[in-house]
């Protein structure tokens, strides 16, 4: 079977990564030069910049150049594809934990 990426697929590719995801908690107070951005990771801005594009290609962050800087910041109707089909799984566990029991109790009497 061949091998595609889906918008979510390509999200949790982006926050399976630790620095992706401490990024994404940084951005999530708001908009950060990626100079600032940069700067409490230990990595070259090359390496750091890859990061980025990852986040970005799959819409999670967007950026811009004003004057000499980049800037990026958050898209969170990104996040709600992500954050729906984790619902979605919790309900369903929920419902077929609620099945097994309602099945045990049955069984026990």
């Amino acid at each position: 079977m061949p091998y595609h990426s889906t918008p979510l697929d390509l999200a949790f590719h982006a926050l399976s990564d630790p620095t992706r995801r401490a990024v994404v908690s940084r951005l999530a107070a708001g908009e950060v030069a990626v100079s600032a951005l940069a700067e409490p990771f230990d990595m070259a801005l090359p390496s750091f910049a890859q990061h980025l594009k990852v986040l970005e290609e799959c819409g999670l962050i967007v950026s811009e150049k004003r004057g000499r800087s980049r800037w990026c910041r958050l898209v969170p109707q990104r996040f709600d594809e992500a954050a729906d089909w984790m619902e979605a799984e919790r309900r369903r566990w929920a419902e077929r934990l609620d099945r097994l029991e309602t099945y045990l109790d049955k069984t026990e009497g």
